[in-house]
């Protein structure tokens, strides 16, 4: 188990009832970065990746 599989289980097991539309998703992530900097990269990248799940050509990467 990676270290951050415990921050993902618990964000299931608080708020995995919850629905949430990615405007809401985009503001926390950018409110997030706001008041933690140094993890505006990782952010970036998860963002990117999530927005282009769908894209069958980023699949080679």
């Amino acid at each position: 188990m990676y270290f951050t599989d415990r921050g993902i289980e618990e964000l299931e097991k608080r708020r995995g009832e919850e629905e949430v539309t990615f405007e809401w998703l985009a503001e926390q992530l950018r409110t997030f970065v706001d008041l933690n900097p140094d993890f505006e990269v990782p952010v970036e990248r998860l963002a990117t990746w999530l927005a282009r799940l769908d894209d069958e050509d980023d699949d080679d990467e």
